[in-house]
C-alpha cells in the first residue's frame, strides 16, 4: 500500500515528491551517510571483472552519463526512469546524498550505470543500465553483487520494481536465486526484494 502511494505521489504530485526527497536525503545522510561511505569502497574493491572497472561516479562524469543514456536505442529506456535524463536533472540527482550513482568503465569509456536509491527507513531501491554492445559480458552480475552487498552490509533491505513487460530484465532475473516477489503492483509491475543467503 505504501509503495503504491509513493509511486502515485512521484508521478502525479511533483511538489510533494520533491519535499519527500529533501526530507529523506537529510535523514538518510544524518543516520546512515557515514556507514555507506565506509561500505561502498570495500564492496567495490572486492568486485572485479577482467577488462572493466567499477566505481562511484564523479561530478565531472555526469556528461558521460548523459551521453550514455541518450545513445540508447528506442525502447531501451521504456522501463528505466529513476530520474530525469537531462544534464540539470543528473547533476541534481548526483547532489542527493541518498542517491548513490555508480558506473562501469571500459578504459575511459562509461559503458554501464547502476545506482542505489536509499531511504531513511533502511530500504533501498536498485537499478542498472548496460550499453547494448556490452551486454552478455558478465557486467550485470557484478553490478548486482555490488548493489546488493552495499545494501545488505549497511543493514538495508534491497528492493526494486520490475515491469513484467520488460522482457530483457525479466530474462536476466529469471535465474536470480536472490530475488523474491513481494507483490504484484498495478500496470504489470512486480515489487521484488533481493534477499541475502545466510
Amino acid at each position: 500500500m505504501i509503495v503504491r502511494i509513493l509511486l502515485y505521489i512521484k508521478h502525479h504530485l511533483s511538489f510533494f515528491w520533491q519535499l519527500i526527497e529533501l526530507i529523506n536525503a537529510y535523514l538518510f545522510n544524518l543516520l546512515y551517510g557515514r556507514r555507506f561511505k565506509e561500505v561502498i569502497p570495500i564492496v567495490i574493491n572486492e568486485s572485479s571483472l577482467s577488462g572493466f572497472s567499477f566505481r562511484q561516479l564523479a561530478v565531472q562524469e555526469i556528461p558521460a552519463l548523459h551521453a550514455l543514456i541518450y545513445k540508447q536505442v528506442s525502447g531501451r529506456l521504456d522501463y528505466f526512469k529513476p530520474h530525469g535524463f537531462d544534464i540539470k536533472s543528473l547533476q541534481k540527482t548526483f547532489k542527493n546524498p541518498s542517491f548513490l550513482m555508480m558506473g562501469v568503465f571500459d578504459g575511459p569509456h562509461l559503458v554501464g550505470y547502476f545506482f542505489l536509491r536509499c531511504f531513511w527507513n533502511r530500504k533501498c531501491f536498485v537499478g542498472r543500465l548496460i550499453d547494448q554492445p556490452y551486454e552478455g559480458k558478465g557486467i550485470g552480475r557484478v553490478m548486482n553483487s555490488i548493489m546488493y552487498n552495499i545494501g545488505w552490509r549497511s543493514g538495508f533491505r534491497v528492493l526494486s520494481t520490475i515491469s513484467k513487460n520488460n522482457h530483457l530484465v525479466m530474462k536476466s532475473h529469471a535465474n536470480n536465486p536472490l530475488m523474491v516477489i513481494l507483490k504484484e503492483l498495478d500496470n504489470d509491475f512486480l515489487f521484488v526484494e533481493f534477499v541475502e543467503k545466510k
